[in-house]
């Protein structure tokens, strides 16, 4: 699909997964209008990749094999999560601190 040819629908369905689905409309309704245009830009960036590795995944699932193809290999993200989510903690902390 041609980026210009994405909606909001057609970003929801292309979307695997109901907790990426529900990701992309809590972003649309709580995301500034200014930044708006932004947000849906990545949005579509990532169902674009998805549609250019469908190929991949289907194959991977027609052939069920354990090893899959180096494209679709998983990447253990879990210090990259724990690093981003490092600054809400403290501010968390720092919040409850304050309080009388």
């Amino acid at each position: 699909m041609a980026h210009e040819d994405w909606t909001v629908d057609r970003l929801h369905v292309a979307l695997p997964h109901s907790a990426s689905r529900q990701q992309l409309l809590q972003d649309v309704n709580l995301t500034p209008l200014e930044e708006l245009p932004a947000v849906l830009e990545g949005w579509a960036k990532a169902a674009e990749q998805l549609e250019a590795a469908r190929p991949l995944i289907e194959t991977a699932r027609r052939t069920a094999s354990a090893a899959l193809p180096v494209e679709l290999e998983a990447r253990d993200v879990t210090a990259d999560v724990m690093r981003d989510a490092e600054p809400r903690r403290e501010h968390r902390a720092s919040r409850g601190r304050g309080a009388a």
